[in-house]
Order: structure tokens, then sequence, then C-alpha cells
């Protein structure tokens, strides 16, 4: 099938890979944007590895107020240079960010700040409920295995569709915003603040 110059372009800004490589994946994927993309990822692990572990130390801070005055957010954002901090990419996704943290309330950045004790309590829960399916021992295993990946997507900053695009995860678009720039680009820690919350009713 023919590949468009305007498809190769939307994966090429997507994924920040090269022109022929963008063409190359969607040829293989019979023009599927998203096939491409994941394909796009696959061959591209060794340089995402080799630019996650540059050091990023410069970057973002940046505060957003929700209108109403109600909820608040401050995140940090690195990248590698003052350069790429001042580019427009980044300061869009520093934007972008601060909003979606604003909107879905995260518990936490990444799934590997969820204690062990909290994983396992969620895991007694999810037997607990299908405890009387009927189901064979290995679908539960399956059924409890597909739970626990929902309590990411529902409480992991990186693992949440992204509010503008729920196509993509925050993951996939911090990523999208790294292959832009050509640098690491983390997000390293956020607050989120809501008027009155924590606050005891008497």
């Amino acid at each position: 099938m023919e590949i468009t110059a305007k498809q190769v372009k939307e994966l090429r800004e997507r994924s920040g890979a090269g022109m022929m490589e963008c063409k190359a994946a969607l040829v293989g994927a019979s023009g599927d944007m998203e096939k491409a993309y994941e394909l796009l990822r696959k061959q591209n692990k060794v340089k995402a590895a080799s630019k996650s572990g540059r050091v990023a130390a410069e970057g973002l801070v940046h505060a957003y107020i929700h209108p109403g005055g109600r909820i608040g957010v401050l995140v940090e954002i690195n990248c590698e240079t003052d350069f790429a901090a001042n580019s427009d990419p980044f300061k869009q996704l520093v934007v972008d960010v601060a909003m979606h943290i604003a909107a879905t309330d995260p518990r936490y950045l990444a799934r590997e700040e969820v204690s062990p004790a909290e994983i396992e309590a969620e895991r007694e829960i999810y037997k607990a409920q299908v405890a009387d399916s009927g189901k064979p021992e290995a679908a539960v295993a399956k059924i409890i295995d597909s739970k626990l990946e929902k309590f990411y997507a529902e409480n992991c900053l990186l693992e949440q569709p992204f509010v503008k695009d729920a196509s993509m995860t925050v993951r996939d678009l911090v990523e999208q915003t790294s292959g832009k720039i050509g640098e690491n680009v983390r997000v390293r820690r956020f607050t989120r603040y809501k008027l009155g919350e924590g606050v005891a009713k008497t």
C-alpha cells in the first residue's frame, strides 16, 4: 500500500525516529499508525536506553492553577540542557503534564513507587472479587493481573491515558517529546493541591 508523506511526518513527530525508519515501520504495519509506533518502540529500545542513561538535571518547574482556584499543581520535568528546556515542545509537555495531573489526581509517579504491601492488599481484594467465579486457577490469575494493570493505569501518572489523547499514555507523551528534542526527558516529581483537602470537618 502507498504510504503518504503526511503519515510519515505524523509518525516522525510522534516518535522522533528518522524519516526512513518511520516509512519502513508504516510499510511493515500496513499503514496502521499505532502498530507502526509500537514497531518503532521495539526497534528503538537501545536508543531509548542510551538516552535514559544520560543525566537530566536541567528542565522546568511549572505551577498550574485550575480555573476557579480550587486545584493547583507543581511539577518538575527534567531534560539535559537549557536549550531544550526553552524549546516549545518541552514547554508544551510541562504544561500538558501539569494540566493532566490537575484533572486525574494520580497518587504515584510510576508503578515502582507503589509499595509491595499495597500491591499485595490490592491482590487480596481482587482474589476475593473472583473467588466465587468458578473459573480455572490460571484464568483467575490472569484476571487478577489485569485488574492490577488497571490499578496502575488509574493511579500512576506515567501509565495513565493522556487526558488530551487517550490513545497514548503520559509515558508515551514524554517519550515523544524526548524524540523531538533529542534529549533524555523525565518527570521527576509533582504535588497536587486541592482546596480544603485534609481539613477535618466539624
